[in-house]
């Protein structure tokens, strides 16, 4: 008995992406062990926007990944352009790669939005990769440029 199988496909043009997850604000992290010999005076609020605590702990989180190829920092090597984050904790990180042809094109972003969504206070991530403008060498910082031995 040889019955036919048929496949039914379906031409669409586009298909809308899955909805983003999201830590919701009446999550709350679990405390570990330690919670009652740590405890004591509470930290203050992280402050949000340009210059704020919590803008300062992501670009400290940012400057612990390293290029491979390169031995400095993508913070300090200008490929991060801009991080944004708005009152709800959600983080916008504007970057760029060395080169499109980079061979961490595919999994740097991904490990740049795990490092931001890392940070206490962080609620999404979300890394926007752009080409304009390009990167050059003159958007390394200064420290990038002497480790590297430009100066």
């Amino acid at each position: 008995m040889n019955k036919e199988r048929k496949i039914v496909t379906e031409e669409v043009d586009a298909v809308a992406p899955p909805p983003r997850a999201r830590v919701t604000p009446e999550f709350e992290r679990k405390r570990d062990y330690l919670a009652g010999f740590l405890s004591g005076e509470k930290a203050a609020e992280p402050e949000h926007g340009a210059g704020g605590d919590l803008q300062a702990s992501v670009v400290e989180a940012l400057k612990s990944i390293y290029d491979p190829e390169i031995p400095v920092d993508i913070y300090e090597l200008g490929l991060i352009y801009d991080v944004a984050i708005d009152a709800d904790g959600d983080a916008v990180v504007t970057m760029t790669l060395t080169t499109p042809h980079c061979p961490v094109a595919e999994s740097l972003p991904n490990e740049v939005e795990l490092r931001v969504l890392s940070v206490p206070g962080i609620r999404d991530a979300e890394v926007k990769l752009v080409w304009d403008p390009p990167w050059d060498p003159s958007r390394m910082s200064d420290e990038a440029r002497l480790e590297l031995g430009m100066l």
